[in-house]
């Protein structure tokens, strides 16, 4: 069964995702030079510059927080796309062979949420905004440190879990936010 939530998270990515075909277009795979714990810091500035425009109640750079949210969105998917080609060293690689892994990290992203929205019944939709930037901000956190601990963990979930909540959150204060419409 299709729920607002499923078609609303559908539409985000499409639109997340037809950027991202784009710049690989404009740009290709230039990313690919990057290392997971640059990825992150990448991330990690797009979710604070969102915190500090919440906080301020303004901004100076006309860019709009969508687009930082929509950034945080990609930036989580290159970093799953490059734990997907970790073994292959070509610095391009063409959108058509990316293409199946960036979808099948969105579907599996997806499954999650899902679960959890069963489990929460979609308590995302009563938060503000600015809590779920906060908690991308900590899942960020966490991310850094399983990075400076070499990936290891005693009983926390790994990377990928961690970039798969934070797509889910930019997914959500996407939707929150009109993006997907």
């Amino acid at each position: 069964m299709k729920t607002k939530t499923s078609s609303e998270y559908t539409e985000v990515i499409s639109r997340c995702k037809e950027l991202f075909r784009k710049k690989t277009m404009d740009y290709g795979t230039a990313w690919r030079i990057l290392r997971l714990s640059s990825i992150t810091d990448q991330i990690f500035i797009k979710a604070q510059r969102v915190r500090s425009i919440q906080e301020k109640g303004n901004q100076k750079v006309s860019d709009p927080i969508v687009d930082e949210f929509v950034g945080i969105v990609n930036y989580c998917l290159i970093a799953l796309l490059q734990i997907s080609f970790k073994d292959d060293e070509r610095m391009e690689i063409p959108f058509e062979e990316l293409e199946p892994i960036y979808d099948r990290w969105v579907n599996e992203t997806k499954g999650l949420l899902e679960n959890k929205n069963h489990d929460y019944g979609e308590a995302w939709r009563e938060m503000r905004v600015s809590s779920m930037t906060d908690i991308i901000l900590m899942k960020l956190l966490r991310v850094k440190q399983i990075e400076d601990n070499q990936g290891q963990t005693l009983v926390s979930e790994g990377i990928e879990a961690n970039y798969q909540d934070m797509i889910n959150y930019s997914v959500f204060c996407l939707i929150k936010l009109g993006y997907h419409g």
